[in-house]
Protein backbone atom coordinates (compact mmCIF):
# COMPACT_ATOMS: atom_id res chain seq x y z
CA UNK A 1 0.00 0.00 0.00
CA UNK A 2 1.16 3.35 -1.22
CA UNK A 3 1.49 6.40 1.38
CA UNK A 4 -1.40 8.04 -0.85
CA UNK A 5 -3.75 5.04 -0.11
CA UNK A 6 -3.89 5.59 3.40
CA UNK A 7 -4.26 8.26 6.63
CA UNK A 8 -1.15 10.07 6.18
CA UNK A 9 -1.40 10.77 10.08
CA UNK A 10 -0.69 7.14 11.11
CA UNK A 11 1.54 7.44 13.83
CA UNK A 12 1.48 10.84 14.27
CA UNK A 13 0.44 12.91 17.13
CA UNK A 14 -1.49 16.67 16.39
CA UNK A 15 -0.02 19.71 17.97
CA UNK A 16 -1.81 23.18 18.20
CA UNK A 17 0.82 25.48 17.44
CA UNK A 18 0.98 28.72 19.64
CA UNK A 19 4.02 30.44 20.81
CA UNK A 20 6.98 29.39 22.63
CA UNK A 21 10.37 31.01 24.10
CA UNK A 22 12.95 29.06 21.24
CA UNK A 23 16.76 29.00 21.62
CA UNK A 24 18.45 29.60 25.40
CA UNK A 25 20.54 32.21 27.04
CA UNK A 26 22.53 29.60 29.29
CA UNK A 27 24.51 26.96 27.55
CA UNK A 28 26.18 27.50 23.75
CA UNK A 29 26.39 30.40 21.93
CA UNK A 30 24.58 29.37 18.95
CA UNK A 31 21.29 29.00 21.00
CA UNK A 32 21.35 32.77 21.64
CA UNK A 33 19.16 34.78 22.18
CA UNK A 34 15.76 33.26 23.80
CA UNK A 35 13.23 34.92 21.73
CA UNK A 36 9.44 34.16 21.67
CA UNK A 37 7.98 32.45 18.22
CA UNK A 38 4.83 31.51 16.88
CA UNK A 39 4.26 28.01 14.75
CA UNK A 40 0.45 27.21 13.19
CA UNK A 41 -0.97 23.55 14.62
CA UNK A 42 1.01 20.49 12.28
CA UNK A 43 0.87 16.89 12.71
CA UNK A 44 4.73 15.48 13.97
CA UNK A 45 5.70 11.62 13.69
CA UNK A 46 5.49 10.11 16.85
CA UNK A 47 8.61 8.73 16.73
CA UNK A 48 12.01 8.84 14.40
CA UNK A 49 11.45 7.09 11.34
CA UNK A 50 12.69 3.30 11.86
CA UNK A 51 14.67 0.99 9.61
CA UNK A 52 11.63 -1.05 8.92
CA UNK A 53 10.12 1.90 7.33
CA UNK A 54 12.37 3.19 5.55
CA UNK A 55 12.96 -0.39 4.10
CA UNK A 56 9.33 0.00 3.13
CA UNK A 57 10.31 3.53 0.94
CA UNK A 58 13.37 1.70 -0.49
CA UNK A 59 11.63 -1.26 -1.44
CA UNK A 60 9.05 0.69 -3.00
CA UNK A 61 10.99 2.97 -4.87
CA UNK A 62 14.46 1.96 -5.53
CA UNK A 63 16.62 4.57 -4.01
CA UNK A 64 20.46 4.76 -3.01
CA UNK A 65 21.18 6.88 -0.45
CA UNK A 66 24.50 9.11 -0.77
CA UNK A 67 26.17 6.31 1.34
CA UNK A 68 25.93 3.79 -1.22
CA UNK A 69 27.19 6.05 -3.90
CA UNK A 70 30.99 6.86 -4.47
CA UNK A 71 31.43 10.47 -4.20
CA UNK A 72 32.74 12.42 -6.57
CA UNK A 73 36.40 13.42 -5.95
CA UNK A 74 35.72 16.77 -8.29
CA UNK A 75 33.29 17.91 -5.42
CA UNK A 76 36.10 17.63 -2.66
CA UNK A 77 39.08 19.13 -3.61
CA UNK A 78 42.23 17.36 -1.87
CA UNK A 79 40.28 13.75 -1.16
CA UNK A 80 42.95 10.98 -0.77
CA UNK A 81 43.13 8.66 -3.53
CA UNK A 82 41.22 5.63 -2.67
CA UNK A 83 38.68 7.43 -1.03
CA UNK A 84 36.09 7.62 -4.29
CA UNK A 85 34.59 4.63 -2.79
CA UNK A 86 30.80 4.41 -0.82
CA UNK A 87 30.49 4.55 2.77
CA UNK A 88 29.84 6.55 5.35
CA UNK A 89 31.43 7.89 8.96
CA UNK A 90 30.87 5.18 11.48
CA UNK A 91 31.37 6.15 15.48
CA UNK A 92 34.74 4.23 16.72
CA UNK A 93 35.58 4.49 20.17
CA UNK A 94 39.74 5.56 20.09
CA UNK A 95 42.02 3.02 22.28
CA UNK A 96 43.89 6.30 23.66
CA UNK A 97 43.02 9.84 24.74
CA UNK A 98 41.94 12.45 21.95
CA UNK A 99 41.75 15.80 22.27
CA UNK A 100 38.28 17.32 22.08
CA UNK A 101 38.13 19.32 19.52
CA UNK A 102 39.20 17.09 17.25
CA UNK A 103 36.20 14.70 16.24
CA UNK A 104 38.41 12.99 13.92
CA UNK A 105 39.72 10.62 16.96
CA UNK A 106 36.42 9.03 17.27
CA UNK A 107 35.16 9.19 13.36
CA UNK A 108 36.30 6.72 11.09
CA UNK A 109 35.08 6.50 7.58
CA UNK A 110 33.77 3.11 7.01
CA UNK A 111 34.01 1.83 2.99
CA UNK A 112 30.65 -0.11 2.91
CA UNK A 113 28.76 1.37 5.77
CA UNK A 114 25.38 2.20 4.89
CA UNK A 115 21.92 2.06 6.88
CA UNK A 116 21.57 -1.51 6.23
CA UNK A 117 24.98 -1.70 7.69
CA UNK A 118 25.44 0.81 10.07
CA UNK A 119 28.98 -0.23 11.58
CA UNK A 120 30.44 -1.16 8.10
CA UNK A 121 29.43 -4.14 5.92
CA UNK A 122 31.08 -6.59 8.53
CA UNK A 123 29.21 -5.38 10.72
CA UNK A 124 25.66 -6.56 12.23
CA UNK A 125 22.71 -5.72 10.18
CA UNK A 126 20.05 -2.77 11.15
CA UNK A 127 17.92 -3.35 13.66
CA UNK A 128 13.73 -3.18 12.45
CA UNK A 129 12.78 -0.51 15.61
CA UNK A 130 15.82 1.15 15.62
CA UNK A 131 15.77 5.01 14.15
CA UNK A 132 17.48 4.71 10.66
CA UNK A 133 20.95 6.28 10.57
CA UNK A 134 23.48 7.20 7.46
CA UNK A 135 20.68 9.42 5.99
CA UNK A 136 21.80 12.36 4.39
CA UNK A 137 19.13 15.32 4.14
CA UNK A 138 18.65 14.58 0.73
CA UNK A 139 17.65 10.71 1.96
CA UNK A 140 15.17 12.46 4.83
CA UNK A 141 14.10 14.59 1.94
CA UNK A 142 13.10 11.88 -0.42
CA UNK A 143 11.41 9.33 2.12
CA UNK A 144 9.58 12.73 3.14
CA UNK A 145 8.25 13.79 -0.23
CA UNK A 146 7.52 9.83 -0.68
CA UNK A 147 5.29 9.95 2.35
CA UNK A 148 3.43 12.83 1.31
CA UNK A 149 4.81 14.17 4.21
CA UNK A 150 7.66 16.99 4.99
CA UNK A 151 10.69 17.65 7.40
CA UNK A 152 10.00 19.97 10.20
CA UNK A 153 11.38 23.94 10.23
CA UNK A 154 13.62 23.95 13.64
CA UNK A 155 10.81 25.87 15.49
CA UNK A 156 8.26 23.15 14.70
CA UNK A 157 10.83 20.50 15.90
CA UNK A 158 11.64 22.58 19.31
CA UNK A 159 8.15 23.31 19.90
CA UNK A 160 7.25 19.64 19.43
CA UNK A 161 10.27 18.62 21.64
CA UNK A 162 9.70 20.46 24.72
CA UNK A 163 6.12 18.89 25.30
CA UNK A 164 4.10 21.94 26.45
CA UNK A 165 7.26 22.81 29.34
CA UNK A 166 8.38 26.49 28.82
CA UNK A 167 11.36 27.64 30.32
CA UNK A 168 12.83 24.15 31.00
CA UNK A 169 16.59 22.94 30.16
CA UNK A 170 15.62 19.71 29.41
CA UNK A 171 12.54 18.29 27.95
CA UNK A 172 11.25 16.61 30.93
CA UNK A 173 12.33 19.49 33.35
CA UNK A 174 15.50 21.36 34.70
CA UNK A 175 17.09 18.30 35.84
CA UNK A 176 19.49 15.65 33.50
CA UNK A 177 18.55 12.33 35.52
CA UNK A 178 16.06 12.98 37.83
CA UNK A 179 16.51 10.60 40.70
CA UNK A 180 19.02 8.71 38.69
CA UNK A 181 16.44 7.98 36.06
CA UNK A 182 17.93 8.26 32.93
CA UNK A 183 15.16 9.80 30.41
CA UNK A 184 16.78 9.30 27.30
CA UNK A 185 19.52 7.98 25.06
CA UNK A 186 22.87 9.97 25.69
CA UNK A 187 26.12 9.02 26.81
CA UNK A 188 27.29 8.84 30.67
CA UNK A 189 30.77 8.18 31.09
CA UNK A 190 33.58 10.50 29.73
CA UNK A 191 33.52 11.00 26.41
CA UNK A 192 34.75 9.28 23.93
CA UNK A 193 36.42 6.56 25.37
CA UNK A 194 34.62 5.75 28.87
CA UNK A 195 30.45 4.65 28.52
CA UNK A 196 29.21 3.51 31.66
CA UNK A 197 26.21 3.02 29.40
CA UNK A 198 23.87 3.42 32.43
CA UNK A 199 20.94 3.74 30.17
CA UNK A 200 21.64 0.18 29.05
CA UNK A 201 22.77 1.08 25.33
CA UNK A 202 26.10 1.57 23.92
CA UNK A 203 24.55 2.63 20.48
CA UNK A 204 21.25 3.79 19.07
CA UNK A 205 17.90 2.17 21.79
CA UNK A 206 14.61 0.59 20.09
CA UNK A 207 12.30 4.04 19.72
CA UNK A 208 9.95 4.23 22.60
CA UNK A 209 11.96 2.58 24.77
CA UNK A 210 12.15 6.19 27.04
CA UNK A 211 9.06 7.74 27.88
CA UNK A 212 6.80 9.84 25.58
CA UNK A 213 7.32 13.90 26.37
CA UNK A 214 3.86 16.34 27.50
CA UNK A 215 3.18 15.74 23.40
CA UNK A 216 3.55 12.11 23.46
CA UNK A 217 6.57 12.26 21.27
CA UNK A 218 9.57 9.79 21.75
CA UNK A 219 13.09 10.08 21.58
CA UNK A 220 12.64 13.72 20.65
CA UNK A 221 15.92 13.91 22.40
CA UNK A 222 18.88 11.98 22.18
CA UNK A 223 19.39 8.30 20.66
CA UNK A 224 19.96 10.29 16.98
CA UNK A 225 20.11 13.39 16.09
CA UNK A 226 17.53 14.64 13.71
CA UNK A 227 17.31 16.63 10.18
CA UNK A 228 15.49 19.97 10.16
CA UNK A 229 14.58 21.75 6.86
CA UNK A 230 16.10 24.82 8.07
CA UNK A 231 19.76 26.25 6.15
CA UNK A 232 21.96 27.07 9.58
CA UNK A 233 22.58 30.39 10.98
CA UNK A 234 23.58 31.85 14.03
CA UNK A 235 20.09 32.47 16.15
CA UNK A 236 21.31 36.11 16.74
CA UNK A 237 21.82 36.66 12.92
CA UNK A 238 18.03 35.19 12.50
CA UNK A 239 15.64 38.05 12.13
CA UNK A 240 13.84 39.34 15.33
CA UNK A 241 10.56 40.13 16.60
CA UNK A 242 8.88 42.97 15.00
CA UNK A 243 7.24 45.97 17.18
CA UNK A 244 3.71 44.39 16.45
CA UNK A 245 3.93 40.88 16.86
CA UNK A 246 5.84 37.65 17.53
CA UNK A 247 7.65 35.64 14.24
CA UNK A 248 4.94 33.46 12.82
CA UNK A 249 6.75 30.12 11.57
CA UNK A 250 10.16 31.70 11.76
CA UNK A 251 12.83 29.77 8.91
CA UNK A 252 16.41 29.79 9.05
CA UNK A 253 18.78 31.30 7.32
CA UNK A 254 20.20 31.52 3.66
CA UNK A 255 21.70 28.39 1.59
CA UNK A 256 25.01 30.53 1.23
CA UNK A 257 25.36 32.28 4.10
CA UNK A 258 25.34 28.22 5.62
CA UNK A 259 28.43 27.32 4.38
CA UNK A 260 31.22 26.53 6.72
CA UNK A 261 34.21 29.31 6.80
CA UNK A 262 36.09 27.26 7.81
CA UNK A 263 35.65 25.09 4.47
CA UNK A 264 36.08 27.67 2.02
CA UNK A 265 37.15 25.45 -0.67
CA UNK A 266 34.61 22.97 0.19
CA UNK A 267 31.29 25.12 0.11
CA UNK A 268 28.62 22.43 1.23
CA UNK A 269 25.63 24.21 2.69
CA UNK A 270 24.29 23.10 6.19
CA UNK A 271 21.29 22.59 7.82
CA UNK A 272 19.98 22.46 11.35
CA UNK A 273 20.08 19.31 13.14
CA UNK A 274 18.47 18.89 16.47
CA UNK A 275 17.72 16.87 19.70
CA UNK A 276 21.53 15.80 20.28
CA UNK A 277 22.37 11.79 20.25
CA UNK A 278 23.65 8.67 22.16
CA UNK A 279 26.92 10.48 21.57
CA UNK A 280 26.17 13.87 23.75
CA UNK A 281 27.90 13.52 26.72
CA UNK A 282 28.03 15.77 30.27
CA UNK A 283 31.62 16.61 29.29
CA UNK A 284 30.94 16.93 25.43
CA UNK A 285 28.18 17.92 23.42
CA UNK A 286 25.48 18.73 26.28
CA UNK A 287 22.74 19.13 22.76
CA UNK A 288 20.36 16.75 24.49
CA UNK A 289 17.93 19.28 25.20
CA UNK A 290 15.17 21.11 22.85
CA UNK A 291 16.82 24.23 21.95
CA UNK A 292 20.17 22.83 21.43
CA UNK A 293 21.43 23.22 17.40
CA UNK A 294 23.99 21.98 15.45
CA UNK A 295 25.38 22.82 11.65
CA UNK A 296 25.51 20.04 9.87
CA UNK A 297 26.51 19.56 6.04
CA UNK A 298 23.75 18.59 3.93
CA UNK A 299 26.06 15.74 2.20
CA UNK A 300 26.98 14.23 6.60
CA UNK A 301 25.88 10.59 6.70
CA UNK A 302 26.56 9.00 10.40
CA UNK A 303 25.96 6.47 12.83
CA UNK A 304 24.13 9.30 14.97
CA UNK A 305 21.88 11.06 12.78
CA UNK A 306 18.25 10.07 11.44
CA UNK A 307 15.46 12.34 10.92
CA UNK A 308 11.37 12.86 11.45
CA UNK A 309 8.49 13.99 9.07
CA UNK A 310 5.78 16.53 9.77
CA UNK A 311 2.57 17.50 8.15
CA UNK A 312 1.34 21.12 7.97
CA UNK A 313 -2.72 21.78 8.84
Amino acid sequence: MTPAARDLTQGMRRLTGGSFAMGSDHFYPEERPQRQVQVDPFWIDETPVTNRQFDAFVRATGHKTLAEIAPDPKDYPGMLPGMARPGSLVFTPPDAPVQLDNPGGWWTFHFGAYWRRPYGRHGPKALDDHPVVHVAFADAEAFARWSGKDLPTEAEWEFAARGGLEGKAFAWGDELAPGGRMLANYWQGQFPSENLELDGWARTSPVQTYPANGHGLYDMIGNVWEWTTDWYAEAAALKGPSPCCLPQNPRGGSLEGSYDPQMPDIPIPRKVIKGGSHLCAENYCQRYRPAARHPEAIDSATTHLGFRCVVRA
